[in-house]
């Protein structure tokens, strides 16, 4: 927040970053001549900043053998949301160029000079993103996944010198025999050939230009400027949001354990853990129930999926560690942090977590290990270690409360919960088994039932929604789509168990005139609702996972007899559609 600290030390910090980068040739003219080879310059990145460029590099647990640790590349994260802007977006490249441009005049380029270099940087990342796989096309792990050696990987690619990449990053010596995984093959070749292809100062420039883009994102004042245009024709926005907000969001997501150990300290209700608890036994059950009921899967099949459900870890609030200030203290011990250097401070983050993901080479997984910061108002499904979890910050309204009915609850953090167990045999959840690792454990029959009948059902419902004109993705999305109406089923069959076994709680001051089942289903169309500006629903739509809020409502409200009961939906009508659709 110390704004004239950030503005004497900011640029000097990020000169010197660019010094020791090899330099930005748009802003030293034709003067410049490469010192270091892209490889080495990517590792550095990589193990310096922590940013993946051009690859994506970490080291985690193999999907394959889930208890060790692994290198792993994939494609890189390009600078726009999606491939499909470079593909497509006339407006929002042009806007891309000039925040390209207008940033390296900061950095005393020439505006003519610099608009016409980063003319070809991005016909550079454009050919990039042609040859980077689509997240559509990428549902599939065990279709994507590739376990190579060093030296096949040079081999079978040898315009880029793969050993010098990695060494950059682990710091370590690797021989030939060294496994790496790999999740886009054809695109890692085909970037190779591409940089080989293009002049070495086209690489460079574009190299730093993404590592400013994350950088120069920390600065104030003229920063903040040149991107105005680019967040209005990206996500329709004209300002920044206010710096202490932004303050608050990168502490947390640098600093989130011991953020979060103060938010449980103040904010965080101890019951709701326990209350957690008894719903993910509850929801399990009603899971369980469903697959029983399910008349497209074998027997050995459902006998195994019984077994993954019946050995999820559940992770509820936070891990104990934050109460206990020595072992918190244990989480930062190589981080160094100072009081009065914000950028440096970025920076020294940057390392530190490169560090903390390069110390995992060559040891087991913690399948105990709890990584995911308690302030967040998110819920997650770990293939990897067959773990939901379910942080401190989505237990509070509307998700959750203790004054709440149980109606609220279960159709709030009760669907969430739901949601949760459904990855784990969603099309990428069910590739993995019980112990977390990636195996065919369910038998052709059955495999062809799930895509050709239930998963089909899915896409195509999802594919004919529509907001303002623009089709949503139903194959990018299937996953979260088969979570989110698995999740509503189980969450409103444990509410009925539990109103069964304890009777109908008093209705609401106000809306006595609504049901309990109208209260349940009303709280997930609520925990959804929302607003968006044209552009940034583009966006999510060319670039997430997850459907838009109103279609997350729309989609598994029409696929659900129960909802349709309760509001009295007349058959055929929008909400309840003859067909409807049910994977779990």
């Amino acid at each position: 927040m110390n704004l004239s600290a950030i503005r004497e030390e900011g640029q000097t910090q990020i000169n010197q970053l660019l010094d020791e980068m090899g330099g930005w040739p748009v802003t030293m003219g034709a003067k410049w001549t490469p010192t270091i080879s892209v490889e080495s310059l990517i590792g550095r990145i990589r193990s310096e900043l922590n940013m993946g460029i051009l690859i994506e590099l970490w080291i985690g647990p193999d999907d394959k053998n889930s208890s060790n640790n692994i290198i792993q590349v994939d494609q890189m994260q390009l600078g726009l949301p999606s491939r499909d802007y470079f593909l497509n977006g006339t407006r929002e490249q042009r806007a891309y160029q000039m925040y390209m441009t207008e940033l390296s005049v900061l950095f005393n380029a020439s505006f003519d000079f610099a608009f016409q270099e980063f003319q070809d940087v991005l016909a550079f990342e454009t050919a990039l993103a042609n040859v980077s796989i689509p997240e559509a096309d990428r549902q599939d792990t065990s279709a994507i996944y590739r376990k190579d050696s060093i030296a096949f990987l040079q081999q079978e690619i040898p315009d880029f010198n793969w050993t010098q990449y990695f060494q950059t990053f682990v710091h370590t010596e690797l021989g030939p025999d060294e496994l790496i995984v790999s999740y886009a093959f054809p695109y890692l070749k085909d970037m190779a050939a591409i940089i080989k292809q293009t002049p070495p100062r086209v690489v460079q420039n574009y190299v730093v230009w993404r590592v400013l883009m994350e950088f120069t994102a920390y600065l104030v004042d003229k920063f903040q400027d040149t991107k105005i245009e680019f967040r209005q024709v990206l996500m329709g926005v004209t300002s920044e949001r206010h710096r202490w907000h932004q303050c608050v969001e990168w502490t947390n997501k640098k600093l989130g354990m011991a953020l979060g150990a103060l938010f449980i300290r103040d904010n965080f209700d101890p019951t709701a853990k326990e209350t957690a608890q008894e719903m993910i036994g509850n929801i399990r059950d009603a899971f369980i129930e469903l697959l029983e009921e399910t008349h497209w899967m074998d027997e050995e099949t459902r006998k195994v999926a019984k077994e993954k459900a019946l050995f999820m870890n559940e992770r509820i609030g936070y891990p104990d560690f934050l109460t206990k200030p020595h072992d918190l203290n244990k989480e930062y011990l190589n981080l160094r942090v100072s009081r009065v250097e914000f950028v440096k401070n970025i920076l020294e983050m940057g390392r530190w977590k490169a560090e903390q993901n390069f110390q995992k080479l060559r040891k087991p997984v913690e399948k105990d290990k709890w990584s995911t910061e308690p302030a967040v108002v998110n819920a997650f499904y770990d293939p990897n270690k067959n773990d939901i979890v379910f942080p401190a910050g989505i237990l509070q309204p509307l998700f959750y409360s203790q004054h709440f009915p149980k109606s609220l609850n279960y159709g709030g953090i009760g669907v969430v919960i739901g949601h949760e167990i459904t990855h784990g045999f969603d099309d990428k959840g069910r590739q993995f088994d019980s112990e977390g690792n990636l195996k065919e454990w369910w038998n052709n029959e059955t495999i062809g039932a799930f895509r050709e009948q239930q998963t089909a059902c899915i896409i195509d419902q999802y594919s004919a929604y529509r907001i303002d004109s623009h089709r949503i993705n139903g194959r990018m999305t299937q996953g979260e789509n088969i979570a989110d109406s698995g999740g509503l089923k189980q969450a409103y069959r444990a509410f009925k168990k539990w109103e069964r076994r304890h009777g109908v709680e008093p209705l609401l001051p106000g809306l006595e005139w609504m049901t309990q089942d109208q209260y349940f289903f009303l709280n997930y169309a609520q925990i959804w609702c929302g607003s968006m500006r044209p552009e940034d629903l583009l966006s999510k739509i060319r670039s997430a996972v997850h459907a838009p809020a109103p279609i997350r409502v729309l989609g598994p409200l029409s696929n659900s007899n129960d909802f349709a009961k309760a509001y009295s939906c007349p058959a055929g009508s929008p909400m309840n559609p003859k067909r409807k659709c049910s994977v779990w």
